[in-house]
């Protein structure tokens, strides 16, 4: 199970189309403080790539929409 486990299980549950989540919800979703690399590189926040953060919300029928770097994610229900 990967440690991004509780974010997939977390969009999994969400009865909503659209999720807009600070970095801080994501992170006390997980449990743990996010990589440095999720503020510096939009890449980190790539759908796809086989990178395990992004199989967390692939798996739950989930892509990331728009970054804001540093402040918010918005994902999009598939």
């Amino acid at each position: 199970m990967s440690k991004y486990y509780p974010l997939e299980n977390y969009l999994k549950k969400s009865q909503k189309q659209k999720e807009t989540l600070t970095y801080e919800e994501i992170e006390k979703i997980l449990g743990f403080t996010l990589p440095k690399s999720v503020y510096q590189y939009r890449q980190w926040w790539e759908n796809g790539g086989g990178h395990t953060q992004a199989n967390s919300w692939l798996n739950a029928g989930w892509k990331v929409d728009v970054v804001d770097m540093g402040e918010v994610v918005k994902f999009i229900k598939l």
